[in-house]
């Protein structure tokens, strides 16, 4: 269940302690995983599959903002201290996940300083490998948005 990298290359100890609070998730293409302005539970980690996250300006139509692909990670407003989503997430092909509910990632961080530590960076380094030098940015941003939850 557990082959996203972000687990994989965690520390062993580390990686039993964020094991529990992931759960399997799974949906065929054309599924709306969440919508802008929904609740912001889970972060997404994808293992096989794609979506579509697109946002909607209040005054326009909605504009797909990227895709995201196997390996990849999709839903952190439930992770940088957003209520709710800022965009919506549609499966375009048929994805197979785990996900994990911000509120027990902060929990875990809090608990295990350490192994929070660990989890924030290989999450930063997952997204921030998308922006140049940006990885102390996006550290920032989920250690603040953690502690918010």
């Amino acid at each position: 269940m557990h082959r996203h990298p972000l687990i994989k290359y965690l520390n062993e100890k580390y990686s039993d302690l964020l094991k529990p609070i992931l759960e399997p998730f799974a949906c065929s293409a054309g599924t709306v995983v969440f919508q802008q302005g929904t609740r912001a539970d889970y972060l997404y980690l994808i293992i096989e599959g794609k979506v579509e996250v697109s946002y909607k300006p209040y005054d326009g139509v909605s504009i797909t903002v990227h895709h995201v692909e196997k390996d990849g990670l999709f839903g952190w407003s439930a992770v940088v201290g957003s209520d709710k989503y800022t965009s919506s997430a549609i499966a375009i092909a048929a994805l197979e996940a785990v996900r994990l509910r911000g509120s027990d990632l902060s929990k875990l961080c809090m608990e295990h300083p350490e192994a929070g530590k660990d989890i924030l960076e290989s999450l930063a380094r997952a997204v921030s490998a998308r922006w140049k030098d940006a990885n102390e940015q996006v550290k920032s941003m989920l250690s603040q948005g953690l502690k918010d939850k």
